[in-house]
């Protein structure tokens, strides 16, 4: 059975976590959460609200961490997801996720960056040439770091899947699928 990475940390998004950590399993994959240590993680759900000039923020579940980073065996998976909210911003840091998601790059695996998910490759120079969608607000940063920035709920490079967050899950969840599963049927061909 596949089985795919799901790379975060607390202040992620709840939909952009949740929504590939369960159409993975729908798939038909296995899926192992990774964070810095084994402790839940916090995830937050964002909201926009009329009287605020950004999104508001509010605690949401709290998802079970099966590795930590610094324990994680890339060679025990066949595609990565990096969810948005803020976690991508401090996960980014961290030597190990820095390894683990060079891994994927260096192999052309499947790769799934939902809203700021983005974030975390871009600091690395692995979005240069790369085609990729963001939350809007950071279109900036992925031009900055060489890539180019589509807006559209499901941008698919090669094997590098994105969305702009979490409304665009229907359409991502879809190209997520195809990329995931062509990845894994040429694998076994």
């Amino acid at each position: 059975m596949p089985r795919a990475l799901l790379l975060t940390g607390d202040a992620a998004e709840e939909l952009d976590t949740m929504y590939p950590y369960y159409r993975v399993q729908e798939g038909g994959w296995d899926v192992d959460v990774s964070s810095r240590t084994m402790r839940d993680v916090q995830l937050v759900i964002h909201e926009f609200d009329p009287d605020s000039d950004a999104y508001v923020e509010k605690n949401g579940r709290k998802l079970p961490v099966d590795v930590p980073w610094a324990e994680v065996d890339v060679e025990r998976y066949d595609a990565l997801i990096i969810p948005g909210g803020r976690a991508p911003e401090w996960i980014r840091v961290d030597a190990d996720v820095r390894r683990i998601t060079e891994h994927f790059f260096a192999r052309n695996l499947p790769i799934a960056l939902v809203c700021h998910g983005a974030q975390v490759p871009a600091v690395y120079g692995l979005l240069k040439g790369r085609k990729t969608a963001c939350f809007p607000p950071i279109t900036g940063d992925m031009e900055n770091a060489g890539a180019t920035v589509i807006d559209a709920p499901d941008v698919v490079d090669g094997n590098l899947v994105s969305c702009r967050g979490w409304p665009d899950m229907p359409k991502f969840g879809r190209a997520m699928m195809e990329v995931f599963s062509k990845s894994v049927n040429s694998a076994s061909a």
